[in-house]
């Protein structure tokens, strides 16, 4: 076997280490410079009014989006509501109690096929499903689309935060006559419980930019939102809308809607990892 000599094992060690120092750093050239945009041209359309009016009629300067933004909040909530729970119960029976069955194997094949199938498509489903058979658009059936994005996501993640909980810590509990769902619950969920909340994050961050599930779903409304049984008014569809229209007053509130978007999910994820930081001490 031919020996590599010391100088061009270190030549491709330094190369390959240049290579991904740039690719990194024009990732976070990327970043930045949306980050920059989004910021520079969505600050100057922030304002008192912008946060507690509701959208102008078209033409018209001024209002704000003070019901796109309670509306999208109502869908996200309910959303995370519907998903989690059903997520992180697939999880754990893939995790914990599935194993290599076929059932367990099928259920992670539908996984993988909904987290690749695109957004649209599962618009059109819940559109088939919950919006033309009662003939009207709703709050509930776009939060039932966004928590059909978010299954696939919490409940992988969920499998692969479990599957690293060492097997040590089961059987210390089962040892001690400790019941399965209390093990779980008790012990490897408490192992894992960053990885958890990063994998709920991941799933919210997914859900959060979604327009196209919302516009064959909860559509938009100039209206305050009800209790989501009516089309009801969001940050998405409303960025859609306004980003293409020939006003100039509502490309600026696009703007600002992206920006609080943007800032939203950025704020959640870091408070998410500081309280979980703080707690492991």
């Amino acid at each position: 076997m031919r020996v590599r000599s010391l100088a061009r094992r270190s030549f491709v060690n330094h190369l390959v280490m240049v290579i991904s120092a740039a690719v990194s750093a024009m990732f976070l050239f990327i970043l930045g410079w949306v980050l920059y945009e989004v910021v520079s041209r969505g600050g100057m359309a922030l304002s008192w009014s912008f946060f507690t009016k509701l959208p102008t009629p078209p033409g018209i300067p001024g209002g704000g989006l003070a019901n796109a933004i309670i509306g999208t909040l109502m869908i996200t909530v309910l959303a995370v509501i519907i998903g989690v729970p059903i997520g992180l119960l697939a999880g754990i029976y893939l995790a914990e109690f599935g194993g290599e069955s076929r059932f367990a194997n099928v259920l992670r094949f539908t996984c993988n096929v909904l987290m690749g199938t695109p957004s649209i498509i599962i618009g059109m489903f819940v559109y088939a499903l919950l919006v033309v058979p009662v003939q009207r658009f709703s709050g509930y059936a776009g939060a039932a689309a966004l928590a059909i994005l978010m299954l696939p996501v919490v409940t992988r993640t969920t499998e692969d935060i479990l599957k690293l909980v060492p097997n040590t810590l089961r059987e210390s509990a089962l040892a001690l006559a400790a019941p399965m769902w209390k093990v779980t619950l008790e012990i490897v969920f408490r192992a894992g419980k960053s990885g958890l909340m990063t994998g709920v994050m991941l799933a919210v961050a997914r859900i959060s930019g979604e327009t196209a599930p919302l516009l064959f779903t909860a559509l938009n409304s100039p209206y305050w939102p009800g209790w989501l049984e009516q089309p009801t008014a969001n940050l998405t569809v409303t960025i859609f809308n306004y980003a293409m229209s020939p006003y100039v007053d509502w490309q600026q509130k696009a703007w600002g809607a992206s920006l609080l978007i943007t800032v939203s999910v950025l704020l959640l994820t870091v408070i998410t990892r500081f309280s979980l930081k703080d707690n492991r001490k």
